[in-house]
């Protein structure tokens, strides 16, 4: 039916005209509007049976508008939920049907050059509980872990607590070392447990019971720190899984833990394995055997305590290489602990100790150390002024006693002095003006300088690493003009030149440092990297000509022949050195020191050792004869 008849009123509420209407056609809208006036013409409605057939209009639109913005938001929602979302719903769905379980590698264990287990694996048992299977409810899951702890006959009193602190881990470490008659207990009475297990796991144990100074060196697995633990957690790492702390425990860390296996199993609702989905083998670590000798270093660590025993001072470091290749065949920093008590969990009273022993035994002196290097660097400096052709063998100088510069003497430590001194003479009774000159010059003499002093100094390897096997070795440190004038706000003296010529002053060494260089001279010039794998590819640099390295040799023999180490002349095999001693405190005793190599004429050991504040009793050289004549009778391979 179609509407031609114009109304009285030409709009309706400004709504509807005679154009809008005549535009009607037949249509399914017509029909609709048609049934809608029921058959009277638009003239015989009322004003308000046609506002209410248009109210009723709006309510429709407002009502699919409705339904429009609501279809909207759930469509919305459905796509933030699978593309922001998707992944972590993903995986309590996962969670929900499946359990990962790890599968732990046996740790490498380490041994020393002749096959003497150094740190190995001790079975332990660890309960470890899935999260998904626990009651989220807190007075449920304490039930729980009250009926776990009576299975076990453990106290439950850690589990609440090991819960919390695991955050968001889907696997929570209730106990571990859970005895081996409670395990094998639990393992018998698993009908109706569910989400929970007892793992085989291992603690680390140490030779260093016996031999605490190899602790230094082997470094100990602990709990992963939370720091730690956000750089590791995507290598495959549990919270509660152990890692190498210090030494090579940490180095070899890649290597001795191996590659953990993995178990994913598909459950029912209550948490029952109905299959497994998939599964990955475990690849064990990797054994390590070391360049160490363990018997050596227990010698070492008798030496040093039977030494030092009645002195007043109880701190010092050995280094012992094969000058020929870099092998490490003891590191010992004495005093020392034992690794056992950080690998079972060291209590807070033990660490507390550990800590407050004023003699540091924590601290690994031997490559971490800095000091003052006192004579010992004397060889070093006068390889660089043949090098440098300042001097030739022969050359000497007058010593009386010292320099005087500017009012000020620089002294021998000889009163009277020395007489004419050339490189030999020098460094057998290491006389200070020859240092003096050669390093800083006279007005007769242009001595190698500052610059070309730390030059050389870096050219053997002092002011940087190493490059050792073992975690956080220290640079030692290289004075310069630069940095004296912006630490110290003063210029460089000649003066300081002078101190740095005889090893004394701001220049840093470490006793690792000062034994490569002393096995440079023994093997003739080369700088070998020192490492503690013995099965490593000795790795070196050429840097001292071969008749240079041979004077220097000669000159170091020369100190055991008449010099400053005469107390060695009767080693049953000849050996070459030098002594030195280090200011470094006002007020305090001299650091005291001996590095040398022997068998003189076939070098296969250089020896270091510093005694802290050892002073005038030069307790130094003593402890390096014993462990020459030790080894002398006691060498194996």
């Amino acid at each position: 039916m179609i509407f031609r008849k114009k109304h009285n009123d030409r709009r309706l509420f400004s709504l509807l005209d005679d154009e809008a209407i005549g535009r009607i056609s037949d249509s399914d809208a017509d029909t609709t509007f048609d049934d809608a006036l029921s058959g009277r013409s638009v003239a015989e409605l009322s004003t308000g049976s046609f506002v209410g057939n248009f109210a009723a209009r709006r309510v429709k639109r407002f009502g699919i508008a409705v339904l429009i913005v609501t279809f909207g938001t759930f469509l919305f929602r459905i796509g933030s939920w699978q593309v922001m979302h998707g992944e972590e719903y993903r995986q309590i769905a996962d969670n929900n049907r499946t359990r990962t379980r790890t599968v732990l590698p046996n740790r490498g264990v380490m041994t020393d050059r002749n096959g003497v287990l150094l740190a190995w694996n001790t079975p332990a048992f660890h309960l470890v509980a899935s999260r998904a299977d626990l009651p989220l409810d807190a007075a449920d899951r304490a039930r729980r872990f009250t009926e776990l702890a009576t299975l076990l006959m453990v106290n439950a009193d850690d589990f609440e607590k090991r819960y919390q602190n695991a955050g968001t881990d889907q696997t929570v470490l209730l106990a571990d070392d859970v005895p081996y008659s409670a395990a094998i207990a639990f393992l018998s009475n698993t009908e109706g447990v569910v989400g929970v297990s007892v793992e085989l796991a291992s603690t680390r144990t140490y030779l260093t019971n016996a031999i605490p100074t190899l602790s230094h060196v082997l470094g100990f697995t602990g709990t992963i720190d939370n720091e730690t633990y956000d750089a590791v957690r995507n290598l495959g790492y549990r919270r509660f899984d152990s890692i190498g702390k210090q030494g090579l425990e940490e180095a070899h860390e890649t290597e001795l833990r191996g590659t953990p296996g993995v178990e994913i199993t598909e459950v029912n609702a209550q948490g029952k394995t109905l299959r497994t989905l998939e599964k990955t083998d475990t690849v064990n670590g990797s054994d390590l055997t070391l360049s160490i000798d363990a018997r050596l270093t227990a010698a070492i660590e008798y030496i040093v305590e039977a030494r030092l025993a009645n002195a007043p001072v109880k701190k010092a470091a050995v280094v012992v290489t094969n000058p020929q290749n870099g092998e490490v065949l003891s590191v010992v920093s004495y005093p020392s602990y034992d690794a056992n008590m950080f690998a079972r969990g060291i209590t807070q009273s033990e660490y507390s100790a550990l800590l407050n022993d004023p003699n540091a035994p924590l601290f690994p002196r031997a490559t971490q150390g800095e000091y003052p290097s006192g004579s010992t660097i004397k060889p070093v400096y006068a390889a660089a002024a043949l090098m440098e052709h300042l001097i030739i063998p022969s050359t000497s100088f007058l010593s009386t006693g010292g320099i005087w510069l500017g009012g000020r003497l620089f002294p021998d430590w000889r009163y009277a002095g020395h007489g004419q001194t050339n490189v030999y003479h020098a460094i057998a009774d290491s006389v200070n003006t020859f240092f003096y000159t050669i390093g800083g010059g006279t007005e007769a003499f242009e001595g190698l300088g500052i610059e070309r002093l730390m030059q050389y100094a870096s050219l053997f390897g002092f002011g940087s690493s190493t490059g050792i096997d073992l975690p956080n070795e220290a640079n030692g440190f290289l004075p310069s003009k630069v940095w004296k004038q912006e630490a110290k706000g003063e210029p460089w003296y000649i003066g300081d030149t002078y101190n740095i010529s005889i090893g004394q002053g701001d220049f840093l060494v470490t006793p690792l440092q000062m034994n490569r260089s002393t096995a440079a001279f023994a093997n003739g010039g080369t700088l070998m990297t020192p490492h503690l794998l013995k099965d490593a590819a000795p790795e070196g640099v050429k840097i001292v000509p071969d008749d240079v390295a041979a004077v220097i040799r000669d000159a170091m023999r020369q100190t055991v022949v008449y010099g400053s180490a005469t107390l060695m002349q009767d080693l049953p095999e000849a050996v070459a050195g030098k002594t030195g001693t280090a200011q470094w405190a006002t007020g305090r005793a001299e650091h005291t020191w001996f590095t040398g190599f022997g068998p003189f004429d076939d070098p296969t050991i250089a020896i270091t050792v510093i005694v802290e504040e050892g002073g005038g009793n030069y307790y130094s050289t003593p402890i390096a004869k014993d462990i020459f004549a030790w080894y002398f009778g006691n060498r194996t391979r």
